[in-house]
């Protein structure tokens, strides 16, 4: 049963293909952050010396979102809607524990469990790139340890408890409030339950980064959505793009925060003009014809039926595509281990 009016049908299969067949939506998506989130490695913030635009070839050095900073709280945000609505269990399925292998996350997004089976990913995430640099978009901050009666620690100084020295002091660099992170999150070979799947993840996921602190709030602005028969452009490029095109315009406002209708303005300026480059055939919904179809699938994910609907139909798909595959694959690998 067709879930959506806007989309033509023929962009989705009607079961999820074991091969690759060529058909691709990507997903096209402004990050902002709302708090002080941390993209880091080995207690760093991840950050890249690139050109700052595709005109522009100025070298400056961008924040850098991994894949997996991306793709993580998406994939758990939908994990939890599965469990809500009783088609997994903690129990049965448990993120990098143990895959069922034959839930809508695990065929959509990927899972390995050593010999006992594997799936690839058709959820392709590329590193995003901050369009501002990083000195105009991060903040080193001084971390301190309150005690009980309100005083706060300080390093090498007698501390809150008397008679006691404590080092409870800590220097952390945070990502600002809107700094603003392009990226284009591409499905392969998607079912309409899949697509529906992932662009309902991409919409209610509202934290990122660093899963031990209390910040970490980004909200993402989807500003179109693109069929096509293969890959577009990076995320870098994208980003290298909007510079140059907010540049051109005399938006940039340094050392302001952007303004996001400026950078709303400019990333579907820059995406229709790459776009127009590519030698692939694809049908772009972005302005107006998005907005239709935004306003279809919230109302769609906005009630308890429909998000049922979505989800049930998505598991329906990656039962039958375990039992069809997966199953092989298991049996395959328990006979290889007899031999």
């Amino acid at each position: 049963m067709a879930l959506l009016k806007t989309v033509d049908s023929k962009f989705f299969h009607k079961e999820i293909p074991y091969k690759p067949m060529g058909k691709y939506v990507h997903f096209l998506t402004i990050r902002v952050t709302e708090s002080y989130p941390l993209f880091q490695t080995d207690g760093e913030l991840n950050k890249a010396r690139v050109r700052a635009g595709i005109e522009n070839k100025t070298p400056i050095s961008r924040l850098s979102m991994f894949k997996r900073k991306q793709s993580t709280p998406e994939r758990l945000v939908g994990r939890e809607l599965l469990r809500n609505y009783g088609l997994i269990t903690a129990e049965e399925c448990e993120y990098n524990v143990n895959f069922a292998m034959d839930n809508p996350d695990c065929i959509i997004y990927g899972f390995a469990i050593g010999d006992s089976g594997s799936e690839k990913s058709k959820v392709v995430v590329d590193t995003a790139f901050s369009i501002t640099a990083f000195d105009r978009s991060h903040e080193s901050f001084t971390l301190n340890a309150p005690y009980e009666n309100g005083t706060m620690a300080s390093k090498g100084e007698a501390g809150s408890k008397p008679g006691e020295v404590t080092s409870r002091i800590n220097q952390q660099d945070h990502i600002l409030p809107q700094v603003f992170f392009p990226s284009i999150v591409t499905l392969k070979d998607p079912t309409e339950a899949g697509f529906l799947y992932v662009f309902n993840n991409i919409l209610r996921t509202r934290h990122y980064g660093a899963q031990t602190t209390r910040t970490g709030r980004v909200r993402n602005e989807l500003i179109g959505v693109v069929f096509a028969d293969g890959e577009i452009t990076s995320n870098l490029r994208w980003t290298q793009a909007i510079y140059d095109q907010m540049k051109a315009n005399n938006t940039l406002n340094s050392p302001d925060p952007l303004d996001e209708d400026d950078v709303i303005a400019a990333a579907k300026t820059a995406i229709e003009e790459l776009m127009s480059e590519e030698f692939i055939v694809h049908t772009d919904f972005i302005g107006d014809s998005f907005k239709t179809l935004l306003n279809e699938v919230k109302t769609l994910t906005g009630s308890e039926e429909g998000i049922k609907a979505i989800l049930q139909q998505a598991d329906a798909e990656a039962k039958a595509y375990a039992d069809k595959h997966i199953s092989k694959k298991k049996a395959a690998a328990k006979a290889g281990k007899k031999e």
